[in-house]
């Protein structure tokens, strides 16, 4: 039986998140071994209301931030050769990537 790796990113930047994940199906089309994904995971939203000032004696304004948090999961055969260059890839700062082998 062929161990399988899962492949959990995130990240708040979109872009920079698809770019890694084209760089790791780069790689598994290279070597040719089967890959699933990236599987979109549910977003994550946090949302902060603040209080906009001046409101001085009139009603209440509040200020929505959002900040999104998007995920991946791609899980691909664990061949040693191809996860030696999956954890070469250049990470951005703003992408977190966690690799479990199950």
């Amino acid at each position: 039986m062929v161990q399988k790796a899962e492949i959990r990113l995130w990240s708040t930047n979109v872009e920079s998140l698809n770019f890694v994940i084209s760089q790791i199906k780069r790689i598994a089309e290279k070597a040719g071994i089967r890959m699933r994904g990236p599987i979109p995971l549910p977003t994550k939203r946090l949302v902060v209301p603040t209080l906009k000032l001046p409101h001085g004696e009139g009603s209440k304004k509040w200020e929505k931030w959002e900040l999104r948090i998007h995920k991946r999961l791609i899980i691909i055969d664990a061949d040693e050769r191809v996860m030696r260059q999956i954890m070469r890839v250049r990470v951005p700062e703003d992408v977190y990537i966690e690799i479990r082998l199950r």
